[in-house]
């Protein structure tokens, strides 16, 4: 349980979680800009955790099986509050908030 001091903040506040996971993930790949988690790896026919990284210029970066499971697994666990993991989530590291990947894709005009 987090400590919790009477009138001050949460020491672990979930805003600060997602801070230190963007942080973790941008020295873990360098120039990633933005992650795509899903359960669904595209070389298994079985629920995987996979994560794809993309640079700024939204060109893909090259993950190696335990980077690309690794991010995944960092990314769900620090979000509990996502129920279905089936449908893909895009973690952007420079706000450290995950949106659903269809809302990114509108939102970007594809």
């Amino acid at each position: 349980m987090p400590e919790h001091r009477s009138g001050s903040r949460s020491v672990t506040e979930p805003d600060d979680r997602h801070r230190r996971l963007a942080d973790l993930l941008a020295d873990m790949v360098p120039g990633a800009a933005t992650f795509r988690v899903t359960l669904l790896d595209p070389t298994t026919a079985w629920p995987q955790p996979h994560a794809r990284a993309y640079g700024t210029a939204g060109g893909p970066i090259n993950l190696n099986r335990t980077q690309a499971v690794t991010a995944a697994r960092w990314i769900i666990r620090t979000h509990p509050e996502v129920v279905v993991w089936g449908e893909a989530y895009v973690f952007d590291i420079a706000t450290a908030r995950l949106h659903p990947a269809a809302a990114v894709a509108a939102r970007r005009g594809r």
